[in-house]
């Protein structure tokens, strides 16, 4: 038992090894003092200096930060109203929706971003022919498509995290909080809001960093005038490796991991108050 126990963490270490390895040697050479790939000149934090030097990427930033802030907010509203709504519906039509809603998150990013490219420019075209000369207005892709495409693959995240919430509770406490004279919002904002809350935070941060994280659908839909960290990133990379990149790198992976460990930890403090809450009610014998 006690090899097999031992086998088991070797195998897991090795994997985590291969998977994080190069993380760490990314991370390392973030402070490297020279351009160097391969040989350590000594600890220096120039290429963060240099990073935040760089109006460019700082564009970047504020651009991927305000994207990201409000396609999670809008998916947030979004996702929701549309778990409350399948939860309402019969189970044969919720599980075909569902089906549906999954479909983004299985789909490759690739065609998620082509599709979606092209609706936006026969939208434009469209819209230019039109509307756009009688009034002498010219649409083009730039942030508002991008953001549009940010809210469609975040709402499923949403979804997913705010339905277990729901089929948590009890159905009928929507209307014994109408029958003690709570009207249709109060109702709704006093007594189901409050237990949907740890799901709608969880599932908002996690659109945030998906958000954050892509490239592939912003690259598609962004347009020329407009560009994400990500983006920036790549376009760095097409040119030369800096230790810049190095760098950008870095901040990206802490603050994705940041994001997920405030997941994980409000998942299992959710789930330790669940389980109190289960003790308290049960009756001793």
């Amino acid at each position: 038992m006690k090899k097999n126990n031992f086998g088991n963490r070797l195998f897991l270490g090795l994997i985590f090894l291969f998977l994080y390895a190069p993380i760490f040697v990314l991370i390392v050479f973030s402070f490297n003092a020279t351009k160097s790939r391969t040989i350590w000149g000594g600890f220096s934090l120039q290429w963060y200096v240099r990073l935040f030097q760089d109006s460019a990427i700082l564009s970047a930033l504020q651009t991927t930060l305000l994207v990201s802030v409000l396609a999670s907010l809008i998916a947030m509203v979004a996702g929701t109203a549309a778990a409350i709504g399948f939860a309402a519906m019969k189970r044969r039509s919720r599980h075909m929706l569902m089906s549906v809603n999954n479909i983004p998150l299985t789909n490759a990013d690739i065609v998620t971003g082509v599709s979606l490219s092209l609706l936006f420019m026969l939208a434009i075209n469209a819209f230019n022919s039109s509307l756009g000369s009688a009034m002498n207005i010219t649409l083009a892709k730039g942030f508002g498509t991008m953001l549009i495409a940010h809210v469609t693959f975040d709402i499923p995240y949403v979804i997913l995290s705010v339905m277990p919430r729901l089929r948590q509770l009890d159905p009928h406490i929507y209307e014994a909080a109408q029958d003690l004279g709570a009207r249709g919002f109060y109702a709704f904002r006093k007594v189901i809001l409050p237990d949907l809350m740890p799901g709608i935070i969880n599932g908002t941060i996690i659109a945030f960093t998906m958000s954050v994280d892509d490239f592939v659908i912003s690259y598609f839909t962004a347009g020329n005038k407009v560009s994400t960290l990500a983006m920036e990133v790549y376009s760095m990379a097409r040119r030369r490796i800096s230790p810049e990149i190095n760098a950008i790198s870095t901040l990206l992976f802490v603050a994705v991991l940041a994001m997920l460990i405030i997941v994980n930890l409000r998942q299992a403090r959710q789930d330790s108050a669940a389980r109190h809450q289960r003790a308290a009610l049960t009756p001793k014998r």
